[in-house]
């Protein structure tokens, strides 16, 4: 327990740096700098409940057999590519392909359906955009099991999706914040042409997974135990090594398992798409794209850093960003890594990639992307990722082949 002198001089430094922030202002300036502050860390930390509809569907309409969809016209929809939308309180589920019209003065996009899933999406009237087309893996026609893992905080519910003539290597797809293990769907047909099978996981406060004992997000500094769970069970059940697929979120917590976890030893390689590099460079753009004045941004930081921040943001303890910041510790990362990150991403700036991969040439690779936003690299140009990620992988698990054209 800090002495009560140690909490007066914490709590002064708080202050001090409030004061600062409203430029020795009126004491309701400080309250409302503080707040909007505390509200930040809270909400970067703090899970969503429920994924709110924010994308109108404007029109269905009957093309023979086919489908197309007329939406609102948003900075995701107007983007070419293969997307999932997800309708009635996200119980169904759209597959969403190339664009048919675009009409800028109406805020429209047409755009063709490629199948439907749980929902008649005629009778929808919103829904959500996403980088995750299908919900399942049977969606696909992939052959699955469910498993459960013994993470530290509960069963963790999990995929398990066999590849034909299996190698030793398994992937293990880390899905991102916000997101769940669907998310890894999209590179499993890749992992599976290379002989892996796939573990697409869950982790704490996923919403599959049981919540953290704080209910608060760890960035990473938590979540990597529960991957080292995963590892275990892969090496229990044949796997000799493992390649971790990771996106956002999944990437810092990906680099801590290659980091910090006990079975460290059997992660082959990382694949990362749009992966956190350095949380306070993220959460600057966040507080940027939020016109969050810089100051303020700053202090919400500080709250997530700082141990008294824990009253505040609900955090059990506070985030490590020192531990988890890769263009800093370039050096220190000594795993092969192939990174894929779009120059054109809205929420995870691609330059600390970029400076990764320059300050470390031997282990990390980077193939950047244009044009999709965050996460969405696979969805804007799926021949291409799925090809970058093969060459790359293949003589690495010891595969060699013609490449594909």
């Amino acid at each position: 327990m800090a002495s009560t002198d140690q909490q007066s001089r914490s709590w002064l430094k708080w202050g001090a740096l409030g004061a600062a922030a409203a430029g020795g202002g009126a004491a309701v300036v400080l309250t409302a700098t503080s707040g909007l502050a505390a509200f930040f860390a809270r909400r970067v930390v703090t899970p969503e409940k429920h994924r709110a509809d924010d994308v109108a569907i404007l029109a269905v309409i009957p093309d023979g057999p086919s489908l197309h969809v007329v939406l609102e016209a948003t900075a995701d929809t107007v983007i070419d590519g293969r997307y999932g939308l997800y309708f009635n309180d996200s119980t169904a589920n759209a597959v969403i392909g190339r664009i048919t019209s675009y009409v800028p003065r109406e805020g429209s996009v047409t755009r063709e359906v490629i199948s439907v899933h749980g929902g008649d999406l005629r009778q929808a009237t919103s829904g959500w955009w996403s980088g995750n087309p299908y919900a399942d893996p049977a969606q696909m026609g992939l052959e699955f099991s469910e498993v459960e893992l013994a993470l530290p905080g509960g069963p963790g519910p999990s995929w398990f999706l066999p590849a034909l003539n299996a190698g030793s290597t398994w992937a293990i797809m880390v899905h991102g914040r916000g997101a769940r293990r669907n998310e890894g769907l999209r590179a499993v047909p890749t992992a599976h042409r290379l002989g892996m099978n796939a573990l697409l996981v869950s982790y704490r406060n996923d919403g599959d997974a049981p919540a953290a004992p704080d209910g608060r997000y760890g960035l990473g500094v938590t979540e990597w135990a529960d991957i080292e769970v995963a590892i275990d069970y892969a090496i229990a059940h044949g796997a000799k090594d493992v390649v971790l697929f990771g996106y956002s979120m999944g990437g810092a917590i990906s680099l801590q398992v290659a980091d910090l976890a006990r079975n460290r030893k059997h992660v082959l390689a990382l694949v990362l798409d749009a992966p956190v590099i350095n949380w306070v460079d993220v959460l600057a753009h966040q507080a940027q794209l939020n016109r969050i004045p810089n100051y303020v941004g700053k202090y919400g930081e500080l709250m997530l850093s700082h141990p008294m921040g824990r009253r505040i943001t609900g955090l059990a303890a506070p985030v490590d960003f020192k531990a988890m910041d890769w263009v800093s510790r370039a050096i220190e990362l000594r795993t092969p890594t192939l990174i894929l990150h779009s120059i054109d991403d809205d929420f995870v700036p691609y330059e600390p990639t970029a400076e990764l991969a320059r300050r470390n040439p031997e282990m990390v690779t980077f193939e950047p992307f244009s044009k999709a936003r965050h996460t969405k690299e696979w969805n804007v140009d799926s021949e291409r990722w799925e090809e970058e990620v093969e060459a790359w992988l293949r003589p690495r698990l010891g595969r060699h082949g013609l490449p594909r054209h």
